[in-house]
């Protein structure tokens, strides 16, 4: 294919210099990437035999453009692999992805190139170099040394082999959770079987089953229809179906199975930490977090888990109390626990997940959340019809500042379909970057899978989903906001424990009546949520606390668990699974279910030893917003600050000193506990 027809070889003639997606085929991404990694390979090549002295212009600089014309190109194709994916795609990727990861590890393990880098490092406190720079440097440096540029040249291809064998076994992963998801389906022509279920839902289901011209309803495993049904079917049959189903992913014994790419996987990265000096993989992955050391993520988890198990002990138990009153004669089953819960909140509080539903409509809820974002950090978002797509559903926005100055641009794809990736994620197309004075602002992309819109009614969001819109917002505005030099350490490029500060401080505005008030109407009436109902859903914030906690830290510790090894894992996957989760287990062990198999946050997602900051960021997120309680929780001062030394700073120095810039001090857990209702 000629060069000058491809269309991601040239600068792209959009607004904005956005993505063509209509111009781009599958078949545009093998020659533009084999391209676009010669001519990285070029300017390394004349990097290293540059014969003046190594300095940041000369050595640094040309390496992180390199990258970023890499990624810019790499991250089009990974991104619609998970939003838009194909056979085409997925086999494009898997061609791809090796490739990137060859010439990454081949230019950090290059001992020439360390060479000039680790001057450029020693000088570095003597050359004039900013703050940033400075940090870039130390960055680029701790990679390399950390990536094997020390070992020997047998073990430097031994380590290019094994990540080049890794970023294969990741997408497999993945792919076979996304067919796994699409694979099942709840085909229903019984309408006594409907028992119970919410008449947007079903409307849904009959929806999903014209789709595919059936009679009936059908429910599916993506979550706007298997979190609904879960809670609110009263067959309790059906509701076991669902859950095996959904809880059995790629743990069948077939062709997307799981179990041999997980060991594949583990064992992959253990070799990696063994050859590069490390006892297993979460020490080297967590020598440069915020929490530093296995040992220190393991005691962080102990002290929430001591706190949080009594509270989830009593509220299983509250549970079990309350269903055998309901009729259950049975033993309470993790089946039961979403249905059961459901009623005994509806009881405590008045509060059901469907009251608030018809106030959360997803373009008032869309309105709401600009206009907070335009409150906090003065930012304007225009909805554009102009600028490419990679599927009709998409919406795109640009985003400016008061004063009219182009921030990014935003594409926001709300709904679930079998070619997507389930879950909520950010994303971005282009980095936030400023090398030589020319800024470049970033596009950035947020993809969740709410609930649809029916024939009778718009996207009507759950309380859920109206916090996860927040989270991935939070991200967005990481992104958006970013104002820093070099694009590797711009929006997100933070430490992982420390990415999730930014999304989880969004939610905590959900809760927040002087915000829903400004938003939440009545998608019929155009009447404003009740004060009452507001203050239900505020009563009920803390309901459960304890065991979604248990929950939330049980993925942590199993996280850990698989990381923490130091030999070769030849193990059964649920034995060793059920060993890892006992210490947060509180129902009966169900045959053939367990979480490993379809874990893609951390066997595809990059999340391998840094679970746990989701908790991690949840103290920095409660102690961070209780400034805003204090202050107001739209208050401009601390929103300027949040802003300035957070947002903008992305990776630029050390999340730590980043914080305590913002708030003055170190984090306190005891916000986090207080908040949770945890601590009594």
């Amino acid at each position: 294919m000629a060069a000058e027809k491809n269309p991601l070889l040239s600068l792209f003639d959009t607004p904005f210099e956005t993505v063509p997606f209509n111009l781009i085929k599958p078949e545009h991404f093998l020659p533009a990437l084999n391209i676009i990694i010669a001519q990285a390979r070029k300017v390394f090549k004349e990097t290293i035999s540059n014969n003046e002295e190594p300095d940041f212009q000369n050595t640094i600089i040309p390496i992180e453009k390199c990258y970023d014309e890499i990624s810019k190109t790499g991250s089009i194709l990974f991104n619609l692999n998970s939003a838009a994916t194909s056979p085409e795609i997925q086999a494009i990727t898997q061609k791809v992805s090796p490739k990137i990861t060859r010439f990454m590890a081949q230019l950090m393990v290059d001992y020439n190139y360390f060479r000039r880098v680790e001057k450029v490092y020693e000088k570095r406190f003597e050359t004039g170099l900013s703050q940033e720079e400075i940090w870039l440097t130390e960055s680029t440096y701790k990679n390399m040394k950390r990536s094997g540029a020390n070992l020997s040249e047998e073990e430097k291809k031994n380590l290019i082999s094994i990540q080049m064998r890794l970023s294969t076994l990741n997408l497999k992963f993945n792919e076979n959770v996304l067919s796994e998801t699409n694979n099942f389906e709840l085909h229903l022509t019984d309408v006594n079987q409907l028992s119970g279920l919410p008449e947007s839902l079903i409307e849904s289901a009959a929806q999903q089953a014209k789709s595919k011209n059936k009679e009936g309803w059908i429910f599916t495993l993506h979550f706007p229809s298997y979190g609904p049904f879960m809670k609110y079917s009263n067959n309790r049959q059906l509701r076991e179906e669902l859950y095996r189903a959904y809880t059995s992913r790629c743990n069948h014994n077939n062709a997307s199975d799981n179990k041999n790419t997980i060991k594949k996987i583990v064992n992959h990265r253990l070799k990696e930490a063994k050859l590069l000096g490390y006892n297993n993989f979460a020490q080297y992955v967590l020598e440069e977090r915020m929490a530093e050391s296995p040992e220190k993520v393991t005691n962080f988890l102990e002290v929430l888990h001591n706190a949080s198990r009594p509270f989830a002990l009593k509220e299983i138990e509250a549970v079990k109390n309350f269903a055998r009153k309901d009729g259950l004669e049975d033993e309470l089953m993790p089946w039961d626990l979403s249905y059961y819960s459901e009623k005994l909140k509806n009881t405590t509080f008045g509060f059901d997940e469907e009251m608030v539903k018809p106030y959360f409509e997803l373009g008032n809820v869309t309105q709401g959340i600009f206009s907070l974002a335009k409150t906090l950090y003065g930012l304007i978002f225009v909805e554009s019809q102009a600028i490419p797509k990679y599927h009709p559903e998409v919406k795109t926005y640009e985003v400016y500042r008061q004063d009219q100055e182009f921030v990014a641009i935003l594409y926001a794809d709300f709904f679930p379909r079998e070619n997507k990736q389930s879950g909520a994620w950010m994303t971005e197309y282009r980095s936030q970057s400023n090398i030589g004075g020319k800024m470049i602002r970033p596009h950035i992309s947020i993809c969740t899978n709410f609930s649809r819109p029916t024939t009778n009614k718009p996207s009507l969001l759950t309380f859920n989903e109206l916090t996860t819109f927040l989270h991935e917002f939070g991200h967005a505005l990481h992104g958006m906001l970013a104002n820093t030099v070099y694009p590797s350490l711009s929006g997100t490029n933070v430490y992982r424990d420390f990415v999730e500060l930014p999304s989880q401080i969004m939610e905590n505005w959900a809760t927040e009546h002087d915000w829903l008030s400004t938003f939440a109407f009545h998608y019929e009436t155009g009447k404003p949520m009740p004060t009452e109902l507001v203050e239900k859903i505020i009563d009920s914030r803390n309901f459960q606390a304890g065991y979604l906690s248990e929950r939330q830290l049980s993925f942590g510790m199993l996280d850990m668990a698989w990381h923490a090894l130091s030999l070769p894992f030849k193990k059964d996957i649920s034995e060793f699974e059920r060993s890892a989760l006992k210490p947060t287990q509180l129902f009966p062990i169900i045959e053939g279910s367990g979480v490993s198999t379809s874990f893609s946050h951390i066997f595809a997602g990059g999340y391998a030893s840094g679970y746990y900051g989701y908790k991690w960021a949840e103290v920095l997120d409660a102690d961070a917003f209780s400034l805003f309680k204090r202050n107001g929780i739209f208050n401009p001062e601390i929103s300027a600050r949040f802003k300035n030394e957070i947002l903008e700073k992305g990776g630029t120095e050390h999340p730590m000193k980043l914080y305590v810039n913002f708030r003055g001090k170190e984090p306190d857990p005891e916000e986090l506990l207080k908040r949770s209702g945890l601590k009594n």
